[in-house]
């Protein structure tokens, strides 16, 4: 079922990232719409040439995975500091000054010891949402995966240190107390289908080579940041989109080749040069559906 266009216009409104401009920059080529096979799904509206920059979106929620990215936005730093700019230190400047109140030792050694990398963005979401950066339920508009038990067990250790840590840092029980158990499992069930490995790829974006930087095998990833929009482009092992990073953490949506009116614009979560059953094992193991494309299909 489409979207109104009421609908439309707000959700563009809410979700796409806009240059500063005196004109008004024209929509982008896409609606979002509900499918019966893969839920939400987009759409072009319009043809859209090969190599076309569709979109671009700022994540909600975002977190660093190495010292050598900004807090903020992911940037790579001229120098060892935690943010690129003075506009970063000031966007950030609330649920930063959070996060720093509480004592992480215990939740980051447990995370980390186990390889864990979502339960870093619900520590970042739930200081947003503590200093008024973000709603509790900023993510609830994204699918969620299905959790296995041994999986909902491990969470719950994971949500006792996080409220532990604001619990000790003396964050007032007013501001945490949509800081549940449930909250918790529920945010990281869709953080862990919906999360991206942000990998800079730097330099002109013109000059960029066509690749699908989503997989989640990636190993030169600078952080991970969660969307909303590029959430809702399923996923093909032929795709006719990527999504790509350039400098930082704004997310940019290219068509890879002419697309049509009305065709689903989808994009590959893995790496597309993998042999058939190895897309298959991976694409089922990091985000729970079996892929049904045109390439599955015919074995290739």
């Amino acid at each position: 079922m489409p979207l109104s266009p009421s609908l439309s216009r707000r959700f563009a409104s809410r979700f796409f990232a806009k240059p500063f401009s005196t004109t008004p920059s024209p929509p982008p080529p896409i609606r979002v719409a509900l499918t019966e096979s893969a839920g939400r799904a987009v759409f072009a509206t319009r043809p859209i040439a090969g190599g076309h920059l569709i979109h671009t979106a700022k994540p909600a929620v975002i977190h660093p995975a190495t010292h050598t990215a900004c807090y903020s936005c992911l940037a790579t730093l001229p120098q060892r500091a935690s943010f690129c700019s003075q506009h970063c230190l000031q966007r950030s400047e609330g649920y930063h000054s959070v996060e720093m109140k509480a004592n992480w030792g215990a939740f980051d050694d447990y995370c980390r010891t186990r390889g864990l990398k979502y339960p870093f963005l619900v520590k970042r979401l739930a200081c947003m949402v503590i200093s008024g950066d973000a709603k509790s339920d900023s993510l609830d508009i994204l699918q969620p995966a299905n959790l296995m038990p041994e999986m909902v067990l491990e969470m719950e250790e994971e949500f006792a240190l996080l409220r532990n840590a604001f619990t000790k840092a003396l964050i007032a029980d007013e501001n945490i107390a949509f800081l549940t158990k449930q909250w918790y499992i529920n945010v990281l069930a869709r953080i862990r289908i919906n999360a991206f490995r942000i990998e800079l790829a730097g330099g002109l974006y013109e000059d960029l080579f066509a690749s699908a930087v989503a997989s989640v095998e990636a190993e030169a990833a600078v952080g991970n940041a969660v969307y909303i929009l590029p959430s809702f482009y399923n996923h093909d092992c032929d795709p006719n989109a990527h999504i790509i990073w350039i400098d930082n953490a704004d997310a940019k949506l290219k068509a890879l080749r002419d697309i049509d009116e009305g065709e689903e614009l989808r994009i590959c979560y893995i790496d597309a040069s993998l042999d058939r059953d190895a897309r298959q094992e991976l694409l089922f193991r990091g985000f729970g559906f079996q892929c049904n494309c045109s390439r599955c299909l015919h074995g290739d």
